[in-house]
């Protein structure tokens, strides 16, 4: 039987949101153009239905994704992984290779590094995360003990 804890920090809502707004400006751009070329063009309007069908798709996908895709950081009992955040620089390892974790500010920004024992890094920015600052350092820092072998006094 797996005793394996894995916990999972999501998306902060507001940059979902901001990711969503470009979708919506794509789609909403795609629309617009599909409307001039169907005027330009003297289509009949059910020519419409095309982008707006592209539309549902997409927001659809969208929604797909974030649902699956949109967590940040995800810790397990063996190591730890990060997607969607630029310069994150090693984007996942094993907990028994990270030397240290230290919170720090990096352009104005709280971030956790990660100090991994060959000299790479993670850095993970704690305000893409849905998860309150403290929270995300101490299920951080209950992982990293677990996964160094490390028990509680």
């Amino acid at each position: 039987m797996s005793t394996e804890t894995v916990t999972v920090h999501r998306l902060a809502p507001a940059v979902a949101a901001r990711l969503l707004g470009l979708v919506l400006c794509a789609v909403a751009l795609l629309i617009l153009a599909s409307t001039v070329a169907i005027a330009v063009v003297d289509l009949h309007t059910v020519f419409l239905l095309v982008p707006v069908a592209i539309t549902v798709a997409v927001l659809a996908a969208s929604w797909w994704v974030w649902r699956d895709k949109g967590w940040v950081a995800r810790f397990t009992d063996e190591g730890y992984r990060v997607q969607w955040v630029r310069g994150v620089g090693t984007a996942s390892g094993r907990w028994k290779d990270v030397e240290d974790a230290v919170t720090t500010t990096i352009a104005d920004a709280p971030v956790v590094v990660l100090r991994l024992r060959d000299g790479r890094t993670t850095t993970i920015p704690v305000e893409v995360i849905a998860t309150d600052r403290e929270e995300l350092v101490r299920d951080l820092q209950r992982h990293l003990r677990r996964g160094q072998g490390l028990r509680p006094l």
